[in-house]
């Protein structure tokens, strides 16, 4: 469960959006559209760690090819306000590659943490599966596998098969949202039946790309129709949480009306639907976060609405 006593300058959150959207976001500023350089990336993560909207902050995206060159820039990071890792593995073709990959993925975890001590907390790895992979080995830390959208299902239900014992770290599943081009963006009716069968089968989700922005909207740069953070988080917590099918869900993913979302100091309310500040904490241990190339576009959209 996230912890809601954690302090924050922000005085005006209340505790349902606070609950919905804590360590939320995942930091991705060295992919498109922003596409920073390393050193200009952490030292945003670093500026963000400073700001009032830092309790929405979660992991810096890296990938572990990237892990050396970061080594060399972390002293900007402190024990207090140390440099949160989600590492990204890289695309493999076969089993046989991916099967190595874990290999260097391992080796590269440990010297990064020799390296940096304790400046760095590698919190996640996050990487795609090649197709062929039957099962998947718990590792030292919390992994979510990407799939596609048409591939979800299957994949969900091998992650939850291979689940080890009640000590090992958690296998989720990582859902591509969106991109810079129109077909990168999955379908409501994807996004649904991924949420629903995540929580049939207990496992958890993590979204990236395309959440820039809290509710559903046509946006103009990629010519389709961008999915919302809220829509999604919000589907995915009540498919949980109040057994959604994937008709319900697909119903929330399609709101555009911004003002049918709405956060009280008791429960965060999407039309007649309502949840409770302790089940949102309660059912965020297993819809996560989501990566963003963008900290600020979130947080200043928040505001316009008037949720923050």
């Amino acid at each position: 469960m996230f912890d809601l006593s954690a302090p924050t300058n922000e005085m005006n959150v209340s505790p349902a959006l606070r609950a919905f959207m804590a360590r939320s976001i995942d930091y991705a500023g060295l992919f498109p559209p922003a596409s920073l350089q390393l050193e200009p990336a952490l030292k945003n993560y670093r500026a963000y760690l400073d700001s009032e909207d830092a309790w929405m902050l979660s992991t810096f995206v890296l990938p572990i090819a990237k892990f050396g060159d970061a080594a060399w820039l972390v002293s900007q990071f402190s024990s207090e306000k140390p440099l949160r890792l989600s590492a990204l593995g890289p695309r493999t073709i076969n089993a046989i590659d991916y099967a190595e990959e874990l290999k260097n993925i391992s080796k590269g975890v440990r010297q990064l943490r020799a390296d940096a001590r304790d400046v760095v907390q590698i919190e996640q790895l996050e990487m795609p599966l090649p197709a062929g992979v039957t099962a998947v080995s718990t590792l030292p830390l919390r992994t979510f596998w990407e799939a596609a959208p048409d591939d979800a299902p299957r994949t969900i239900e091998m992650l939850a098969a291979s689940q080890g014992s009640s000590g090992a770290q958690p296998l989720g599943f990582k859902l591509r949202t969106g991109g810079v081009t129109a077909d990168a963006f999955p379908t409501s009716r994807q996004i649904a039946r991924v949420l629903v069968t995540a929580a049939k089968y207990n496992v958890p989700v993590k979204f990236t790309a395309g959440l820039h922005h809290p509710v559903r909207m046509f946006r103009e740069e990629v010519k389709t129709t961008m999915h919302g953070f809220l829509n999604v988080l919000g589907a995915g917590l009540f498919a949980r949480e109040q057994k959604w099918d994937e008709e319900q869900s697909t119903a929330m993913l399609e709101d555009e009306d911004a003002g049918a979302f709405r956060f009280t100091d008791e429960s965060f309310h999407w039309r007649d639907f309502q949840m409770g500040v302790a089940a949102i904490a309660k059912q965020r241990a297993f819809i996560t976060s989501f990566g963003s190339c963008s900290f600020d576009e979130p947080r200043e959209d928040l505001r316009e609405l008037k949720m923050l």
